[in-house]
C-alpha cells in the first residue's frame, strides 16, 4: 500500500502565463492523481475517458460542461464523471484543478 501526503496542492503547480500545464502527483495501480494548472482562458477540449474520473476544483473558476450541461465550479468543486461522459473545462481564472482517474474498480 503506498501512501502520499499533500498539504497544500496549488503551491505544487506553478500556473503559467498563458497555457496549461499538469503534473501527476500520484500513480499507483488503482488510481492516478495529476495536478492541472490553468490560465485564464485555458481550456480543455471537449472529450471522454475510459475511466470514471473526479475534479477537485482547489482555486479559481472555471466553466465545465458535463454531456452539454455547463456548471460553474470555483474552490472547494467536486465532480465525479462516469466512464465515457463527453466533458470540458474552460478557466474562467486561473485555475488548479485535481484530476483523479480510477484505473480499476475495488
Amino acid at each position: 500500500m503506498s501512501i502520499a501526503a499533500f498539504h497544500d496542492l496549488a503551491a505544487l503547480v506553478d500556473i503559467p502565463a498563458d497555457g496549461t500545464i499538469s503534473r501527476t502527483i500520484y500513480q499507483d495501480s488503482a488510481i492516478k492523481a495529476v495536478l492541472f494548472g490553468f490560465a485564464a482562458g485555458q481550456e480543455l477540449s471537449e472529450h471522454t475517458s475510459a475511466m470514471a474520473a473526479t475534479l477537485q476544483f482547489v482555486s479559481g473558476n472555471a466553466q465545465v460542461t458535463l454531456n452539454g450541461e455547463q456548471i460553474e465550479a470555483g474552490p472547494g468543486t467536486w465532480i465525479h464523471l462516469p466512464p465515457r461522459l463527453p466533458h470540458s473545462v474552460v478557466a474562467l481564472t486561473p485555475v488548479v484543478m485535481l484530476l483523479l482517474l480510477m484505473k480499476r474498480t475495488v
